[in-house]
């Protein structure tokens, strides 16, 4: 009985550990360059941009994430976050499926 709760107790610790890792390796995959700044890809930037974009060719100034201002598309930035959002999501769900078939 032991053995079986310790089996058990492992394993949970494996997942937790795993799905850590998996979150942490994705979001570093939502960090890109545009415009000389750091962007990560999110909620909190899509709907910064998203509330911007009510002009396709409006010019901001936005705090990237060393809090350095850059002035930026709103349009171009939300297509490229939108997409990088969307591509990693995708993968980071894809794994996390995998890892709980595994438990």
């Amino acid at each position: 009985m032991e053995t079986d709760l310790l089996s058990h107790s492992r394993a949970r610790f494996n997942h937790e550990a795993a799905r850590r890792i998996l979150k942490e390796k994705y979001e570093a995959k939502m960090l890109f360059a545009y415009c000389g700044g750091m962007w990560r890809a999110g909620p909190e930037l899509l709907t910064i941009l998203g509330n911007c974009r009510i002009d396709n060719n409006l010019q901001v100034v936005l705090l990237d994430l060393y809090e350095t201002p850059v002035r930026i598309q709103t349009q171009e930035l939300w297509n490229l976050a939108t997409e990088r959002w969307q591509e990693q999501m995708t993968a980071w769900l894809v794994e996390f499926e995998e890892l709980s078939q595994l438990r």
